[in-house]
């Protein structure tokens, strides 16, 4: 059997696709994941690549190296990038699956002869384009990064068009399509109780998604709608802060977050997921996360801003309804006009639309690519 690592600077049993990918090719392959964190995945061989936290003197040698463009220097001392070298140095393997462009360098290195496989999660260059210090320090960093070994990469993958086509225009590539979708969930949908509209959001509460947004969308529903958010958060203080922000308001509640591949089964009890995201950098301009596909499998309909990515899928498969602009009243009233026949009908059309949409028909790209790279 051939041997694929995939390696990811993430928490591997907390990152979905990195899961996802360990899945469907552990169906075909021997697998080795190599990543963060302490719990391993099912099937697969794990190698974990956690290092000491990095020290405050450590942190500005680092900026300073970036700051001072010495790329390569600042890219090979990371303690992740070590723990890879050390850990894997030697190993044969018959394709490495580099997940995003922090990986790739170091994935190079370890393939020697056998070909690389690239999957961006996201644009690199411009992923917190929102921030000056991380303009000023990160982006000619992950340019670098990119401009010198995306090309050396035998194929490319990534989770949408736009970013694609991004990827296309600036550094050549030709990435092909696999989205976040989940693996395909055996539910059904729930018929909403009369007179009552159930949204929930769930995901990472971080502060330039603005979560605020919907909370002060409720302001504008009707009497109908609850919202209840599912939220993670590295900084409990800006969880704390939502928790007041939503405090004078009964309709709003945050419940208890569940393990990633029991959110759309969690869901499936609710009516409608929604999701406001501005766009406040490329990355959320493009945005087509996990969070939508997870409400598809629920079987739920679905609220959202004009993302262009997200607004494209729920206008061809009729999932639900798209806000003009990313204001709280946009949505809101899109919302309130709603009628129950409504409701269950982005339901049903989620239902329909759920195959499509899972990870067993995009995974497809994924594996397709592999064999092609195998020569199989």
């Amino acid at each position: 059997m051939k041997t694929i690592l995939i390696i990811s600077f993430s928490d591997i049993a907390r990152d979905p696709r990195v899961s996802r990918q360990a899945k469907i090719l552990a169906r075909h392959y021997d697998i080795t994941v190599a990543g963060t964190g302490q719990e391993s995945l099912d099937g697969v061989s794990s190698v974990f690549l956690d290092a000491p936290p990095r020290r405050l003197a450590t942190k500005l040698l680092d900026a300073a190296l970036l700051k001072m463009g010495m790329f390569e220097k600042a890219y090979w001392r990371r303690e992740t990038v070590r723990a890879a070298l050390q850990s894997l140095t030697g190993r044969r393997f018959d394709l490495v699956l580099a997940n995003d462009i922090d990986a790739l360098p170091v994935a190079l290195r370890l393939a020697g002869s056998a070909p690389v496989l690239m999957d961006a999660h996201e644009y690199s260059p411009r992923e917190f384009e929102e921030s000056r210090v991380w303009r000023m320090i990160m982006q000619p960093y992950k340019d670098y990064l990119c401009r010198t070994y995306l090309p050396r990469a035998a194929g490319m993958l990534t989770v949408c068009q736009g970013i694609a086509d991004e990827y296309a225009r600036v550094y050549g590539v030709t990435p092909k399509v696999v989205m976040n979708a989940p693996m395909e969930q055996d539910l059904r949908p729930v018929t909403p109780e009369a007179g009552r509209v159930r949204l929930i959001h769930h995901g990472v509460a971080m502060p330039s998604r603005h979560p605020e947004k919907m909370i002060e969308m409720m302001r504008f529903l009707d009497a109908r709608f609850t919202l209840d958010f599912m939220l993670i958060s590295a900084r409990q203080d800006y969880l704390d802060q939502l928790v007041k922000l939503a405090a004078g308001d009964s309709r709003i509640k945050f419940v208890a977050p569940v393990a990633m591949p029991d959110i759309p089964r969690v869901c499936n009890q609710y009516d409608i997921g929604v999701f406001i995201l501005p766009p406040v950098n490329f990355n959320y301009t493009h945005a087509l996360p996990n969070k939508f596909f997870e409400f598809v499998q629920a079987r739920l309909g679905v609220a959202i801003g004009p993302t262009r990515e997200m607004a494209s899928l729920v206008e061809h498969y009729k999932l639900g309804v798209v806000a003009d602009s990313f204001e709280p009243g946009a949505l809101a009233g899109k919302l309130n006009a709603l009628t129950t026949e409504d409701v269950i009908r982005f339901k049903e059309n989620a239902h329909r639309a759920a195959r499509e949409l899972s990870f067993e028909h995009s995974g497809e790209v994924l594996l397709c690519e592999v064999r092609r790279l195998l020569g199989e």
